[in-house]
């Protein structure tokens, strides 16, 4: 994609960047995330329907820039997560120059061609394909057709079971759990520098793969995701054991939705659900 390599190196020769979060694709053509350091590193950089990964998970996790600013390639669900991150003050907006790029859905299978039968589901209810913030802008919205929204279908299967049935649905699912912490490894709002699942004195959560362990974990995190969660669904894609993690942030993002009229990640001037009190906010919920 020339225009942005151009702007990737326009940003080097005008030392507004230390380095540039991108992809790029490996030797074996899959494209992966991509760290630019120079203005001949851009070379590198490609955007297309593989162009799967969360690249704003990086923003916490490597230093900062020694000199200039830090660079992102961002689609518009990775932008919400970095609107998350400025409205959690987690990043600084003046600390990063966000290239948006137009987004035609990206794949489900990544070793698979891309077709409507390969497109992840979350593009299926995806709003902002133009990216709502960024500094600059690349690429052309096409038409694309899109995948049927299938956890829906299941999401509503849910809210029709009793109490029970939704324990043992999600029992089931959780035994499946190996402990990997794949989950909150790749999700760009896990960033707290000790998890809770890592403190041993006292010991929250048994940190071996038991049932008890499994339901706590993926409960816990699932509520410290509750009203945060931007729906990139990388946790999902990172699973090994396939657990529909999807199910459950989605669920919990509609409930803020719903209840409080709360779209996390989409105005960076909005302070966050949980951090703000609002006394028009509906109280029937509370026992």
């Amino acid at each position: 994609m020339k225009q942005l390599i151009d702007i990737s190196k326009e940003l080097f020769e005008s030392k507004q960047v230390g380095y540039i979060i991108g992809y790029a694709e490996d030797k074996f053509k899959r494209v992966k995330p991509f760290v630019a350091y120079s203005s001949l590193d851009t070379e590198r950089f490609v955007f297309n329907n593989n162009s799967v990964n969360n690249l704003a998970v990086y923003l916490t996790r490597l230093p900062k820039a020694k000199e200039g600013k830090i660079g992102i390639v961002a689609k518009g669900c990775d932008i919400k997560s970095i609107i998350a991150l400025i409205q959690e003050n987690q990043i600084k907006r003046d600390d990063v120059i966000i290239i948006g790029v137009n987004c035609n859905s990206v794949v489900n299978q990544i070793d698979e061609q891309f077709s409507k039968e390969n497109t992840a589901i979350k593009c299926k209810y995806c709003q902002v394909r133009t990216p709502a913030h960024y500094d600059y802008l690349v690429g052309e919205i096409k038409e694309v057709e899109l995948p049927e929204d299938k956890n829906f279908a299941i999401m509503q299967k849910l809210d029709s079971m009793s109490a029970e049935e939704k324990w043992n649905f999600w029992e089931a699912e959780f035994e499946k759990c190996v402990k990997c912490y794949a989950c909150r490894q790749v999700c760009p709002l896990c960033y707290c520098e000790q998890c809770i699942v890592d403190k041993s004195m006292p010991r929250w959560i048994d940190s071996s793969a038991t049932t008890k362990g499994n339901f706590a974990w993926n409960m816990i995190r699932a509520f410290h995701l509750s009203g945060r969660c931007i729906g990139c669904n990388e946790c999902e894609r990172a699973c090994p054991a396939e657990i529909p993690l999807s199910l459950l942030n989605r669920k919990m993002g509609m409930v803020a939705i719903n209840e409080f009229n709360y779209r996390h990640g989409t105005d960076i001037n909005q302070p966050t659900l949980i951090g703000n009190y609002n006394v028009n906010d509906k109280e029937d919920f509370i026992m």
